[in-house]
């Protein structure tokens, strides 16, 4: 379906491409012909990512902590001059423990809502205004969670990936004057390194919830890639503010409660 030179002269943004979903994409997208800069906060691993993926092709790196706006700022600068341009931005930084909402601290919720919401806007604006609106183009995808039902356990990620839902809705409208296309993706349970942060009994819920999906499956990093790709891509010219389940019908048919009853039972509830 795609072209080895679909993103051939193409400058890639990938927040986030250090590991799991994020590196999937970047790898993907370097193997579609794309040239690609990746961020995260930690730049040790980020350098190790970077060089294991300039195998594939042309990749640079910098560290940046996409809640604060001045990094990001200093991000776009380093991009312009090793690249001298921007066209696919995906915001797929981001992050979230599990936690009932009375057992969220002031700051463990700012820390998500920063990091989720507040960085996405912050690396979108200024993507946007340094280089997609005066070249008059510009792709974005932005990579939130299944959340269309609720996320007990995980309230302060599920604001914070709706305020994305939304934000993509409402940036997609305001920015079609200047031929900028806005979309997400709604990942569902994904094998990937992310999980490797959860506790055993989470784990072994995420087993449950292999089982009951209907696919009899998890989602790989892939699947998240290829649609990525597909958003990103001329194959999707005509599409602009909608957010893409990639879930196996997760958001149709699951047990929404699962994390959230575990949670009561660990805390002795």
């Amino acid at each position: 379906m795609y072209q080895k030179d679909l993103f051939k002269d193409k400058v890639v943004l990938v927040t986030g491409g250090r590991s799991g979903i994020g590196y999937g994409i970047a790898e993907q997208m370097l193997k579609l012909g794309a040239r690609l800069f990746i961020c995260s906060r930690k730049a040790e691993p980020l350098e190790q990512a970077a060089e294991q993926l300039q195998q594939i092709g042309p990749c640079a790196w910098q560290a940046c902590d996409i809640r604060e706006a001045t990094q990001v700022e200093d991000l776009a600068k380093a991009i312009a001059s090793t690249y001298g341009q921007l066209d696919i931005l995906v915001n797929n930084a981001g992050g979230q423990f599990p936690a009932l909402a009375e057992n969220i601290s002031t700051n463990g919720w700012n820390a998500v809502i920063n990091n989720n919401l507040n960085g996405t806007f912050f690396v979108s604006r200024q993507m946007a205004k340094q280089f997609f609106m005066p070249q008059k183009h510009g792709n974005i995808v932005n990579i939130t969670a299944n959340v269309m039902r609720g996320f007990p356990g995980m309230a302060h990620s599920a604001a914070a990936r709706a305020g994305v839902e939304n934000l993509t809705k409402t940036l997609a409208c305001e920015w079609a004057r200047f031929n900028i296309r806005v979309n997400a993706i709604a990942p569902g349970t994904i094998q990937s390194s992310g999980l490797d942060t959860y506790p055993p009994p989470i784990k072994q819920v995420l087993e449950g919830v292999k089982e009951e999906n209907l696919m009899k499956r998890l989602g790989t990093v892939a699947d998240i890639a290829n649609a990525v790709c597909f958003l990103s891509s001329p194959l999707s010219a005509y599409i602009s503010g909608i957010t893409l389940q990639v879930d196996g019908m997760e958001h149709l048919h699951s047990n929404r409660m699962a994390n959230f009853d575990l949670l009561r039972m660990l805390g002795g509830e």
